[in-house]
């Protein structure tokens, strides 16, 4: 059957393919340790549900705004003078059934056939892919280990100029949990400004930090008018299965990203909206909590990490993600790439971890293998997964004539 050629440019996210295997090698009667999938292990706090769930029986189930209900635009508002310090209208929101569509129609309002996106790499496998349905030229911009994952001004700046439309940047930042350096924030709002692009900034990790403040673009002097943050409710607030986020922008880009909310989804679910509404207005002690548990695991896989041999894992700043480098460990197992290791450790040692490859196409100077784990799981599985990962890199684990892994 006939199927249209953009198809050909459409990707996907890797998590979601391991997440089915995991699945059928746990119906096959297998346990398997997963760092695969970048949600939350904790149930959306007891009051935001209460709120949705009261919002269902007030009868709130039926169309709301294309750019949300005015209530929830005025608390995103708000938040957003708070935590950025940039004075912002409701009509400068837009709420969507999560931040991928603030992304997706973001990138279909702004840039086509002709223009440049340049895009982090390795980075969230979305915004390759989105920029190429949307007729763009991607571009990527590195992010390398000896720069602590962090993009410098001076990859940024060779790779900018009259065809760029748009620079997306992720800060705290998946799959390496890194935090943009302030120089190069700067440096990416300067020429912003010098070559008229758009910022998309993409900060749904921005209240999972584990060291100083959050920084954002949008806060700097001259960027409001060219930049678009993406946020959500997903990651803060354990609510990845309720769809919603939200973008802030222009107000005329406002606009055009709400006309596409029009087309695309006619608008947010409406009871998801007053749910969310509780969760930005409401105790913020789950959410707190919530970041403290992900510190400690973060230091107990960061350091468990570090003594099995062939692994080196730097210690990351925000999100629930490491990105330690196995180049020592993919060497010694006698495999090609960390696309091999992955799939080694998941048939042999039973942990699903996502390689490098899925963030992105390498560039064709790296050397070096990495693979991505989500420490958003309990303490008990990291250090069975790190038991795992330790026998695997010892040569325990799948050996000739040896058990694939602990029953």
């Amino acid at each position: 059957m006939r199927r249209a050629a953009r198809m050909a440019v459409v990707g996907t996210e890797t998590a979601f393919e391991v997440l089915a295997r995991v699945a059928e090698e746990e119906r096959r009667g297998r346990r398997i340790v997963s760092f695969c999938i970048g949600e939350p292990d904790f149930p959306t706090p007891e009051a935001v549900k209460e709120a949705g769930i009261e919002a269902i029986r007030r009868n709130e189930t039926h169309y709301s705004p294309s750019a949300g209900i005015r209530p929830l635009r005025e608390a995103v508002a708000a938040e957003i003078a708070r935590t950025r310090g940039v004075p912002t209208d409701p009509e400068e929101v837009v709420i969507a059934p999560g931040a991928k569509p603030i992304l997706f129609h973001s990138l279909m309002a702004i840039a086509g056939p002709g223009d440049e996106v340049v895009y982090p790499n390795p980075g969230f496998p979305i915004y390759e892919s989105v920029i190429r349905l949307a007729g763009a030229t991607p571009v990527p911009l590195p992010l390398r280990e000896e720069a602590a994952f962090s993009f410098t001004a001076e990859d940024l700046a060779t790779r900018v100029g009259p065809r760029t439309a748009m620079v997306i940047v992720n800060s705290p930042h998946n799959p390496t949990g890194s935090v943009a350096s302030p120089e190069a924030l700067a440096e990416l709002v300067r020429l912003a400004r010098r070559h008229d692009f758009w910022i998309l900034s993409d900060e749904i990790y921005s209240r999972i930090l584990y060291e100083g403040e959050h920084r954002s673009p949008h806060a700097l002097p001259g960027a409001k008018e060219r930049t678009i943050v993406v946020d959500g409710f997903s990651k803060t607030y354990a609510m990845t299965g309720w769809r919603i986020g939200y973008g802030v922008m222009p107000r005329t880009l406002a606009g055009d990203v709400a006309r596409l909310v029009t087309n695309a989804e006619s608008c947010t679910a409406t009871f998801t909206q007053h749910a969310a509404l509780a969760a930005l207005t409401g105790d913020q002690e789950p959410a707190r909590r919530m970041v403290e548990a992900f510190r400690a695991r973060r230091d107990r896989i960061v350091e468990g990490l570090n003594a099995i041999p062939g692994i080196r894992c730097l210690r990351p700043q925000g999100a629930f993600y490491v990105f330690p480098n196995v180049t020592g460990l993919v060497q010694a197992r006698g495999l090609a790439s960390a696309r091999e290791l992955q799939e080694a450790l998941l048939t042999e040692a039973g942990v699903a971890v996502l390689s490098r490859s899925a963030f992105g196409t390498p560039a064709g100077d790296e050397d070096q293998q990495y693979v991505r784990l989500s420490y958003a799981t309990s303490l008990e599985q990291i250090d069975e997964g790190l038991r795992r990962l330790e026998a695997y890199a010892r040569g325990g684990a799948g050996r000739p004539g040896g058990r694939a892994w602990p029953e």
